[in-house]
């Protein structure tokens, strides 16, 4: 099983102002507790035993502050990050830590999720048994609105590319925000930009090479980045 996560909480939350002008997006709570815990109390359930978030310097009190209730409530070893500069979704993982060799999980820190790790787990292992060159596999969930998501064109397992907000989606999968990469992969990356996005600058390569799997799970999920989205959550979530 794998045993390290990431948790990027860089997000600025424009859509929820001016709730996030005061509260990082990933510390908004849902039903009394921030979407971060949430997210620790399923890798927790899932046998994971070190999660890293990954914070701009901006909200650093108010990460710290959480952490030290999160570090009391959950059995996972829980570190900060520090982002002192903005590098987006994959350049402090790409340029400031020493990931090792084994896969690791990541996700956004602001939609709850409530998929099976395991299975993703289990999926991304089965692809990298029949290809070595198998580098990351990324958790689709079906949604009724795929227009207002980026939407996975598929050829069997193999993410083919995503289609951004299209008006005829090509599939009701997108991307949940949940990864399992093979932190190798990231030394691919350009490394003279210190700004790197795994949407950008390392996925779309790696599906054109046949290197991008996308695992179907079936769970709740929920993306709470506008207010009626985060109002929906409030009223269905039904916990971990």
């Amino acid at each position: 099983m794998i045993k390290r996560a990431f948790i990027l909480a860089g997000g600025q939350g424009t859509r929820l102002r001016p709730v996030t002008l005061e509260t990082p997006k990933p510390l908004v709570t849902v039903q009394g507790t921030p979407i971060a815990t949430w997210l620790l109390k399923l890798f927790a359930r899932h046998g994971v035993e070190d999660v890293t978030v990954i914070y701009p310097t901006a909200w650093k009190n108010k990460f710290e502050e959480w952490a030290v209730g999160a570090r009391h409530a959950s059995p996972v070893r829980i570190n900060l990050f520090e982002e002192k500069e903005a590098m987006g979704t994959m350049g402090a993982l790409a340029h400031e830590m020493d990931l090792g060799v084994e896969p690791i999980f990541v996700t956004n820190g602001d939609e709850l999720k409530g998929l099976d790790l395991a299975q993703l787990a289990d999926f991304h292992e089965a692809r990298m048994s029949e290809d070595a060159n198998h580098a990351a596999t990324i958790a689709l969930v079906r949604v009724p609105n795929p227009s207002e998501y980026g939407v996975a064109e598929m050829d069997g397992h193999r993410i083919m590319r995503f289609h951004e907000k299209p008006e005829i989606p090509p599939s009701t999968l997108i991307s949940s925000g949940l990864y399992v990469i093979n932190p190798a992969v990231l030394g691919e990356a350009d490394k003279t930009k210190r700004f790197l996005m795994f949407e950008k600058d390392l996925f779309p390569g790696l599906a054109e090479q046949g290197r991008l799997s996308g695992c179907q799970l079936e769970g709740p999920w929920y993306d709470c980045g506008t207010m009626e989205r985060w109002d929906k959550a409030i009223r269905e979530w039904r916990g971990i």
